[in-house]
């Protein structure tokens, strides 16, 4: 079964690739067929297996030769790795099938802000769909947790980008109303917690040794989408180790 997981997930993983690179472009995310960046071939099917086509071309296009980003096996890889972690954590459950539903928009915003820096609104308006009626077939306790979270996600992500004067995208502060229906009012402050946390210290270091410079804007999906995930795995833990020091 978690091999079967595994699999399915990887599949996912390529069709999220193209959600998270086409749906910014407004482009069908249908048709056309996947082609070569460079050479504009369309690709085989050899060429469409996750993560293994990317091993067996060695990273460059069969045609042209060009380098494929390693973007598409990273999160091929991450979703698998990811929906299979989700299972052993959960076990078969309502629970696990948001679970899964967090794990796949994360893997697409991260694909989209990485490539263009933008959270597509249409990604995020399905998954808000998809969530509320999730949280009505199993809500949150009290139930109208998930309204109080999406309200409170919204409004500090709001308040920061009025402070800072557009230190804070539009497309971030709708994905934390987005989860606020998810995770509720607690988890929702942790989760922010945790994103602002991994940001700060992966934009320090990457400005102690050179990779990002203080003028170059950073998306924060990526960071968003990792804390969160911490966040609603370990949240027990993490919140019994905070108290153990009271």
């Amino acid at each position: 079964m978690t091999l079967l997981i595994f699999l399915y997930a990887l599949l996912l993983g390529s069709f999220y690739n193209v959600v998270g690179l086409r749906v910014p472009l407004k482009q069908s995310i249908v048709k056309p067929r996947s082609s070569c960046p460079g050479c504009k071939n369309t690709l085989g099917t050899r060429e469409l297996v996750p993560v293994f086509s990317y091993l067996f071309l060695k990273g460059k296009c069969r045609h042209c030769k060009q380098r494929i980003s390693p973007l598409y096996p990273i999160m091929e890889l991450s979703n698998g790795l990811l929906f299979v972690f989700a299972y052993i954590k959960l076990g078969w459950s309502v629970e696990l099938i948001i679970a899964w539903l967090l794990i796949s928009l994360f893997v697409i915003i991260f694909v989209s802000d990485v490539t263009y820096m933008l959270i597509p609104d249409k990604v995020l308006l399905v998954f808000t769909g998809i969530f509320l009626a999730a949280r009505v077939i199993y809500p949150l306790t009290p139930w109208w947790d998930s309204l109080a979270g999406a309200t409170v996600g919204f409004s500090i992500l709001l308040l920061i980008a009025i402070v800072s004067k557009g230190g804070m995208g539009g497309g971030d502060i709708k994905l934390f109303a987005v989860l606020g229906l998810v995770l509720g009012t607690k988890l929702i402050l942790l989760s922010f917690f945790a994103a602002t946390l991994l940001g700060a210290v992966t934009g320090v270091i990457g400005l102690a040794v050179g990779v990002l410079k203080k003028s170059n804007p950073i998306p924060f999906g990526p960071y968003i989408g990792l804390g969160t995930l911490i966040v609603y795995f370990y949240h027990h833990e993490i919140m019994n180790w905070y108290f153990s020091f009271f």
